[in-house]
C-alpha cells in the first residue's frame, strides 16, 4: 500500500491560507477542519472561519471580542497556564463562535423582521395616516390604511420611514414596499417615490427612540442613529403592487434599526397641487439570529461584543412545518391585534380593550365608541364584537401563506 501524503505539508503557510480562502461555503470549510487534527489546527490557528464571516458580513469588523455564554454566564478564558495556551484558547473560542455564526446565517428560517414603527420624517394627517398603517398585515389592509407624507412644492424633497427590527442581530435580504393608490381621488393616482434606498444601524443611545410618540418626528435621523450600512438606490415603479427590492448581498444589521429613504416625488394631489408620497405596506425579509447570538456594549464608534449563547439548541430553528406555522401564528397574532387596534381607533369608530397575552381566552371585545351623543348616526346603538382569534389549523395555514 502506498503511503498517504498530506499535500499541505509541501506548501508554505501563505499558499495554504490562500488556497483555503477560496472556499466560500461554510460547509466546505467545516469539512476541511474535520479531515484531520492537523488540518483542524490549521483552520483554527489562521482564523479561517472568522475571515469567512468577515467576507460575508464586513460589519463584523467592529467586533472587539467574542464570548460564549453557558449556564453560569459568560465563559471567559482561565488566567492560568502559559501565554501560548491562553492564546490558543482564544483562537479556539473564535473558531467555535464564527463557525456557528457562518452556519446559522444561512440555516435559520426566513421571517418578517420588522417589530414596530419608530417614526416618519413627516405625516400629513396624524394619526389617521400614521406610519403604523404600513405594518398592517397585507390581507387586512384597507383602501384607506396608509402612511402619507406632508405635501411639498419641490418634488426632490425626500422622506424617511424608520423601523425597529425584531432583534439587534438580523440578516436582511429583501424589502417589499407597496405604494398607495388613492381610489377615492379622481383618476386613482399612485403616490410612489422615484427611488428608494435603505440604511441599517443602531441608536446612539438606548433612550433615543424609546419614549417619543409616533406622530412626532425624531430631531434628526443622523443625530439619533449611527448607520453602518447604506444600500444603492433602487428605482421604484409608479405601480400599486408589492414591489420587491433585493439587496446585492445579505446584510448583517447590528443594532436593529432599519430606515427606508424615499427619494423623489412623482405625483401631485389635484386639490392643492403639492407632491406627496404614500405607502400602504412595508415588509422586511431576513433571518433573526437571536437568542443564539447577542450583541452588547454597542459604542458610538460601532464596536461591540459578540456573544454566543451555548444554551441554545441551534437545530430547533429548523422546525417542522406544523410547529413553524404555530410559532408564526403566535408572533403575528400580537402584531395583527396591535395594528388593527390602532387603525380602528384612527377611524374614530370603536374603542378596543387591551389585549393581554397571559389570559387563557384570546377573546377581544370591541365596545361601541362613545362620542357623547346618545344616538350613533342613524339613532340606533350598535354593539361591535370581534370573534375569538382561532389558533386552529386554518389560521396557521393562513399565516404561513402570508409569510411565504
Amino acid at each position: 500500500m502506498e503511503a498517504c501524503m498530506d499535500f499541505m505539508n509541501w506548501l508554505d503557510l501563505d499558499m495554504s491560507v490562500k488556497l483555503l480562502m477560496h472556499l466560500k461555503d461554510q460547509s466546505d470549510l467545516a469539512r476541511v477542519s474535520s479531515v484531520s487534527r492537523s488540518w483542524r489546527d490549521f483552520v483554527i490557528a489562521n482564523g479561517l472561519f472568522k475571515q469567512l464571516c468577515l467576507r460575508m458580513f464586513p460589519q463584523l469588523s467592529k467586533v472587539t471580542h467574542v464570548m460564549e455564554l453557558n449556564n453560569c454566564g459568560a465563559k471567559e478564558p482561565v488566567e492560568v497556564g502559559s501565554s501560548h495556551s491562553m492564546e490558543w484558547e482564544s483562537l479556539a473560542r473564535d473558531h467555535r463562535v464564527y463557525a456557528t455564526l457562518a452556519r446559522v446565517c444561512t440555516s435559520f428560517r426566513v421571517q418578517d423582521c420588522i417589530s414596530e414603527a419608530i417614526s416618519a420624517s413627516s405625516t400629513d394627517n396624524y394619526p389617521k395616516e400614521t406610519i403604523d398603517n404600513t405594518l398592517l398585515p397585507a390581507d387586512i389592509v384597507s383602501q384607506r390604511a396608509y402612511w402619507s407624507s406632508k405635501g411639498q412644492s419641490n418634488p426632490a424633497v425626500p422622506e424617511t420611514l424608520t423601523y425597529k427590527l425584531v432583534s439587534e442581530f438580523c440578516v436582511i435580504t429583501e424589502i417589499y414596499i407597496h405604494p398607495f393608490k388613492a381610489y377615492f381621488q379622481r383618476g386613482s393616482p399612485i403616490y410612489s417615490a422615484k427611488a428608494v434606498r435603505f440604511r441599517m444601524g443602531h441608536p446612539k443611545s438606548p433612550n433615543d427612540f424609546g419614549s417619543h410618540l409616533l406622530g412626532d418626528s425624531l430631531p434628526s435621523a443622523d443625530d439619533t442613529f449611527i448607520w453602518t450600512y447604506t444600500s444603492p438606490e433602487f428605482a421604484m415603479a409608479q405601480d400599486s403592487c408589492l414591489q420587491k427590492f433585493r439587496l446585492p448581498e445579505p446584510v448583517l444589521c447590528i443594532g436593529g434599526i432599519l430606515q427606508i429613504e424615499l427619494l423623489g416625488r412623482v405625483q401631485t394631489q389635484e386639490i392643492d397641487g403639492l407632491f406627496y408620497i404614500c405607502i400602504s405596506h412595508v415588509h422586511v425579509v431576513g433571518r433573526c439570529l437571536s437568542p443564539a447570538f447577542v450583541v452588547e456594549n454597542i459604542q458610538p464608534s460601532g464596536t461591540f461584543v459578540l456573544k454566543k449563547d451555548m444554551r441554545c439548541k441551534f437545530h430547533t430553528q429548523q422546525s417542522s412545518p406544523d410547529n413553524e406555522a404555530q410559532e408564526i401564528s403566535d408572533d403575528q397574532l400580537q402584531s395583527r391585534f396591535r395594528y388593527l387596534r390602532n387603525y380602528l381607533r384612527n377611524l374614530n369608530v370603536i374603542e378596543i380593550d387591551e389585549y393581554e397575552s397571559g389570559e387563557e381566552e384570546d377573546v377581544v371585545e370591541i365596545e361601541e365608541y362613545e362620542s357623547g351623543e346618545e344616538e350613533y348616526e342613524s339613532g340606533e346603538e350598535e354593539d361591535v364584537e370581534i370573534e375569538e382569534y382561532g389558533s386552529g389549523e386554518e389560521e396557521d395555514e393562513a399565516e404561513e401563506e402570508y409569510l411565504l
